[in-house]
């Protein structure tokens, strides 16, 4: 990309630099410590010039906006024509609840839902049940039935607005209840947009909330994504979540590539079904955290859209241009934020949803400063989204594409962390793929590993966290009241739901389900019973244990 000729001029003056100007400077300003690296190890130079990217070719490696390998973005114009969607991840108490949270976020400017649920409904159990007690509605929103989504959506109408769901084991469920709302609402399937969450394999090696083994679960995954390449044209089946393998304790390139590898394994599984890549492979998304290292998150989104461009059109022979497009949704980093000095979590926000957008997301979720400490209030998911309305509005970069291509910097980073992914990658391979990586304890011990060493670098202070081992304060200052969730929301959820049961037709109920563990024995595409399952208003639980009786449940293998 450089003419030789400036490329020797260049090295000659950064040879001078070095011996004549650089050791003074360093000798009356000594260097804060003797190396620089980012989260994932990757060494920061001092100073990086033309010489560190003159491989780059700029067609095939950067290219234009909007045509392959998409490193500087999916779209011709980015945020130019259309900004990201902004969401608020939300959720708690009741439905009631969160129902007047959206459309409190909604009338601030919200432009997307992203629903939250409460631990219950994660792992497949009624609000009622034993094991449910004490956690209902505590960390997000219960939902048993679609009674429950029936008030979820009250006076929210489908073909208006796109919904996120992070859900998981139960996302079959989950989606079915969000189908017969819209057949409620008249909306036809084709205008229902959104996504499900729905990757199992990431709660294997990180999040941790299984219910069903390894390949039923899969199977699961795979059942989405047939029927809404079928039915939800506008649907994205899975939302690929390295999310939670970050907050869960991976460096940045271990997310990256972990990540990946979960989406090749679920393209494979699809086209092991019998579809056709390009049937499919539009509609699949991806999650990202964005975390504190400004540089490496930017190069990581970056990277991640090449890499998965490469994967589609070499390993997969993906014909269809959108088949290649990562599309992913980042949220900021749960896990950086801190319960002390909770107000400098807005500068950390900012920081990681700069990035976010810097790095060409399509989705951005921004965290509140007081989630440390509990559930977002009013005021703080304010803030929150207000950081992306001033990022978007006023902070200029969204007026030109991609505004640190070129950046010596950026593109080694961005080709650094691409080269690193890429060994995981082959080493997964290797292993004989995810699920095979999972029985072996290998994602398990990576992330153990990579969790260990950030905290004892903490601890001994090689890493810097304002607040908690550096400018301390003795006296903290909570500027807001937190919310709390009443234990008066979970009886009025069980009770709800007891009610439910009396008045529904239990026969109806009973006969659905008795086609849904046919279906489950015989390897059917679930969706379309388990629709006419909450239909009938059977419950998440009910459903959740005629598959555990056909699949069983998960219990995780310690390796030593």
């Amino acid at each position: 990309m450089f003419d030789q000729k400036r490329l020797g001029e260049i090295q000659k003056k950064e040879k001078h630099w070095k011996e004549e100007t650089l050791p003074g400077w360093i000798q009356n300003h000594p260097e804060r410590r003797s190396d620089f690296h980012t989260s994932s190890n990757i060494h920061i130079k001092r100073l990086y010039t033309p010489e560190d990217i003159k491989t780059v070719d700029y067609v095939n490696d950067l290219g234009f906006p909007g045509e392959y390998p998409f490193t500087r973005g999916l779209h011709a114009t980015m945020y130019r024509g259309r900004l990201w969607t902004m969401r608020q991840f939300s959720g708690y108490g009741t439905a009631q609840q969160t129902n007047k949270r959206f459309k409190y976020l909604l009338k601030e400017g919200e432009t997307g839902l992203s629903i939250a649920f409460d631990y219950p409904t994660i792992l497949g159990l009624d609000s009622d049940h034993p094991m449910s007690l004490g956690e209902v509605g505590k960390c997000g929103v219960a939902v048993s039935s679609l009674q429950d989504m029936e008030v979820l959506f009250n006076g929210i109408p489908l073909d208006k607005v796109t919904t996120s769901m992070t859900i998981n084991g139960p996302a079959t469920m989950l989606l079915a209840m969000y189908v017969a709302i819209g057949d409620m609402q008249r909306v036809p399937r084709k205008k229902l947009g959104g996504t499900t969450q729905n990757d199992m394999l990431k709660e294997f090696h990180a999040q941790k909330l299984c219910i069903f083994p390894p390949e039923p679960s899969v199977k699961l995954v795979t059942d989405i994504v047939e029927y809404c390449t079928k039915h939800l044209p506008r649907w994205n089946p899975i939302s690929i979540s390295g999310y939670h393998i970050r907050e869960a304790g991976s460096n940045a390139v271990q997310e990256l590539a972990f990540t990946l590898a979960d989406g090749i394994a679920y393209v494979e599984s699809a086209i092991e079904r019998g579809l056709k890549v390009d049937e499919f492979a539009p509609r699949l998304s991806f999650f990202f955290a964005a975390h504190n290292n400004f540089l490496e998150e930017i190069a990581k989104f970056r990277a991640a859209r090449r890499l998965w461009a490469e994967i589609m059109k070499e390993r997969f022979k993906a014909k269809n241009p959108r088949s290649l497009w990562m599309r992913m949704h980042i949220q900021t980093s749960g896990c950086t934020l801190t319960a002390t000095q909770p107000i400098n979590n807005v500068i950390r926000v900012a920081f990681q949803s700069l990035a976010a957008v810097l790095g060409g997301t399509q989705s951005l979720h921004t965290n509140s400063f007081d989630e440390a400490l509990a559930l977002p209030s009013e005021d703080a998911v304010r803030v929150a989204l207000r950081t992306q309305q001033i990022i978007a509005h006023e902070s200029g970069v969204t007026d030109t594409i991609d505004p640190f291509a070129g950046s010596y910097c950026i593109e080694t980073l961005t080709d650094e962390m691409e080269e690193r992914a890429i060994k995981y990658i082959d080493k997964i391979d290797s292993l004989g793929g995810v699920i095979s990586g999972i029985e072996k304890g290998f994602f398990q011990k990576e992330i153990a590993d990579s969790a260990y060493k950030y905290q004892k670098n903490v601890e001994n202070k090689e890493r810097t966290l304002v607040g908690i081992n550096e400018y301390t304060v003795k006296k903290d200052w909570v500027p807001i009241k937190l919310l709390r969730i009443k234990h008066q929301a979970e009886k009025e959820q069980i009770d709800a739901l007891q009610k439910l049961k009396k008045k529904r037709n239990d026969k109806k109920v009973k006969q659905v389900l008795s086609r849904l563990h046919k279906a489950a024995e015989h390897d059917e595409n679930l969706m379309p019973t388990i629709v006419q399952a909450v239909k009938s208003y059977a419950t998440l639980g009910e459903i959740c244990d005629v598959l555990r009786n056909v699949f069983g449940e998960y219990k995780e293998q310690i390796t030593i």
